[in-house]
C-alpha cells in the first residue's frame, strides 16, 4: 500500500481507482437514484468529485507519459482512454499499469 503514495506509478494506479470507483458509483447509484427516484444528491455530491478526479487521472497520464517517455501510439492514449468507460481504469491497471 506504501508503494501507492511514494511513487508516480502508484500515484497514478490510485488515482486510476478513485476515478473508476467515482464512475462506478455515479453511473449505478447516483444516476437510478436521480432518475428513477427523484433524489439528485447523490449526482450532484458525486459529480464534481468525479470530475476533478477524471481531470487528474488525466494529468497525471499525460505527466507520466511525458516522464517516462512513453510513446502516446502505444501507452499513453490507451491509459487515457480508459478513464472514460466504466471498469475501464481497472482494465488498464490490470493490462498495463500493474506490468510497469
Amino acid at each position: 500500500m506504501t508503494k501507492f503514495f511514494t511513487t508516480e506509478l502508484g500515484r497514478l494506479r490510485l488515482l486510476g481507482f478513485l476515478e473508476g470507483t467515482s464512475l462506478l458509483l455515479l453511473i449505478f447509484i447516483g444516476m437510478p437514484l436521480k432518475y428513477y427516484f427523484g433524489s439528485p444528491e447523490i449526482v450532484k455530491l458525486l459529480g464534481p468529485i468525479h470530475g476533478g478526479l477524471f481531470l487528474l487521472f488525466l494529468l497525471g497520464t499525460f505527466h507520466f507519459s511525458i516522464e517516462n517517455s512513453w510513446s502516446f501510439r502505444e501507452r499513453t492514449w490507451k491509459v487515457a482512454l480508459g478513464s472514460v468507460f466504466p471498469f475501464g481504469t481497472f482494465y488498464i491497471d490490470s493490462t498495463i499499469l500493474r506490468k510497469l
